[in-house]
């Protein structure tokens, strides 16, 4: 009888950049993706399914993402993309072949046949990215989660209505694009906020009673989510479930009985911030130490000095990678080249290693407690392929060997649910996955601005679908849905983390405040339409593009309720 379970999440998510430039800043990032992420994990799925092994993976792909993977100009794109790669590895190729240099020649020649296998690996799922995960989750083999429909950074949007809609809007892709509604959720960013009292940072009112993030999600039929290891381990007992009956408790009882798991990320608890009850939504903790062996720059398995190094390419735009990260604060110029041979044996030590370390963990918290705990690890998915090449090896291997091993179960987040139900329920503060567990990186000197004009949007929109006759006249609701698309994407928290981190500072602005311009004239023009029912004949040829300059380039989420914000 295993002692304890793995659950593996790995979070998937781009903001909307199709049709919004290309390199450096814009499709491509959707591209690579696909081509080093999101391919190579199907392939991954695939090879376990086909030995047997069911991976039970946990895949998060926000309906921003699944909206581009979906659509045709993406489809186009990204042939082209493939298209390029190979006809660049070729270009490589003959350029080592004048240097008289066989190993490179060898590599390009690698970077050819993969590409060419990604192009044979995308045109036998039929182009659909989405359609092939949603087939796995079917068949049992995965999980996938449904999230805020663009990313939406939910603890700061002004309007719980506005919330209501970014989840709302989100279940709806994922369930059409799916072809089933998920029924656990990636909160954008781990970022939590309880009810009560609310004050923004950037000096608007207040609210008073504002009603807790888990309550919102839960009323979209979602029964669990994931969160920072931290906000499990400073949160406060409020309920427990003894013999099937549920007991109000005291703050004090998580000291008093240790041994319960109470603020422990081994298992999920229950999350109720307003002390009505019980509660509904599950919250799984993410286990810090266990991700630090992937994730930490230091210690962590990619830094490895045979894998492939990720910054260093040869060429301009869309360099392929020839160079092996070779050594910790090695310069570029000094890379070694890219030696495949040797990476089988040292992907699958360090799969045994972490298999090790998540037994040990599991073990220990059994025996402290005597309890079949669960160590959730969570990683943004592009860490997998993209930014560690070798990566979706390394997973296929940990599942191998995981399925080799009784004391350990791999389960989906919902699949552990269904087998141990949380029996405990707790209050918690609020916080993120970000710089110091707080909002700063999404609330703070550099971006402030963007929150007064976001909250001036979702105060125009709120007012323009309570006061315009959009449920009487298509025109109407045709433009409050055009804008309601804007104010959904300019409210992606992508745009506020790359300024803040100072990323891709003019792209985050300028995509933020195109969206803004568009969400502006659109509903201007709605309220001008409404007073006046000729109003939209007589647009100049400016107006005319203005109006249209939305649907010309923000070209997912087709079916918009206006609903979503007034239920």
């Amino acid at each position: 009888m295993a002692i304890g379970s793995f659950v593996l999440t790995l979070h998937g998510h781009l903001p909307y950049v199709l049709r919004h430039g290309v390199w450096p800043h814009g499709e491509d990032w959707l591209y690579e993706a696909a081509a080093e992420t999101y391919l190579p994990l199907l392939e991954m799925i695939g090879h376990c399914a086909l030995h047997n092994v069911p991976p039970h993976i946990t895949v998060g792909l926000t309906p921003v993402l699944l909206e581009q993977l979906s659509h045709e100009h993406f489809k186009a794109g990204f042939v082209e993309y493939l298209e390029d790669r190979i006809d660049r590895a070729r270009a490589d190729r003959k350029d080592f072949e004048s240097w008289n240099n066989g190993h490179l020649v060898y590599l390009a020649e690698r970077w050819e046949k993969w590409y060419t296998q990604r192009m044979e690996q995308f045109e036998a799922i039929n182009r659909d990215i989405p359609r092939a995960y949603g087939d796995h989750a079917k068949a049992g083999m995965i999980q996938v989660l449904t999230s805020a429909a663009t990313h939406g950074y939910l603890p700061l949007l002004y309007e719980d209505s506005s919330i209501r809609a970014q989840l709302r809007a989100g279940l709806a892709s994922s369930h059409r694009i799916l072809g089933f509604k998920p029924t656990g959720m990636w909160l954008p960013e781990c970022a939590y906020r309880p009810g009560g009292s609310w004050t923004p940072t950037n000096g608007w009112a207040g609210k008073d009673n504002r009603i807790g993030v888990e309550h919102l999600v839960a009323d979209e039929t979602i029964n669990h989510y994931f969160l920072e290891d931290h906000l499990i381990r400073t949160s406060r007992s409020e309920w427990v479930n003894d013999g099937g009956h549920w007991h109000k408790i005291g703050w004090d009882e998580s000291a008093k009985y240790p041994g319960r798991g109470w603020q422990s990320v081994n298992e999920p608890h229950i999350v109720n911030s307003d002390g009505s009850g019980p509660g509904r939504l599950a919250a799984f903790g993410r286990d810090a130490e266990v991700c630090e062996q992937v994730w930490s720059g230091s210690i962590g398995y990619p830094a490895s000095g045979q894998y492939l190094e990720f910054h260093k390419k040869h060429g301009p735009r869309r360099g392929l990678r020839y160079w092996k990260v070779t050594g910790k604060g090695v310069d570029l110029g000094d890379k070694d080249m890219y030696y495949p041979d040797d990476i089988e044996g040292l992907v699958h030590s360090q799969a045994r290693h972490f298999c090790d370390f998540v037994k040990n963990k599991l073990l220990d918290y059994h025996i402290k407690t005597g309890r079949h705990g669960v160590v959730a690890a969570t990683f943004d998915a592009e860490l997998f392929g993209h930014w560690w090449f070798e990566g979706p090896q390394f997973l296929r291997d940990v599942m191998l060997n995981f399925h080799s091993d009784p004391d350990v179960d791999v389960q989906t987040a919902e699949g552990y649910l269904g087998d141990h139900p949380p029996d405990k329920v707790v209050s918690m503060s609020e916080g993120s996955w970000g710089e110091a567990g707080d909002h700063r990186v999404w609330a703070n000197d550099r971006v402030n601005w963007m929150w007064d004009i976001e909250y001036r949007c979702e105060a125009n929109f709120g007012k323009a679908t309570l006061d315009l006759q959009w449920r009487k006249d298509a025109r109407i609701e045709g433009l409050l849905k055009d804008a309601a698309r804007e104010l959904l994407l300019m409210q992606a928290s992508d745009w506020w983390f790359v300024i803040t981190r100072g990323q891709a500072i003019d792209y985050g602005i300028k995509r933020f405040m195109q969206h803004v311009s568009r969400f502006e004239r659109l509903i201007d023009t709605a309220e001008k339409a409404s007073v006046d029912s000729a109003y939209l004949t007589r647009l100049s040829e400016v107006e005319a593009f203005e109006v249209k300059d939305a649907a010309i380039h923000d070209i997912i989420f087709p079916e918009i309720d206006l609903n979503w914000w007034n239920m």
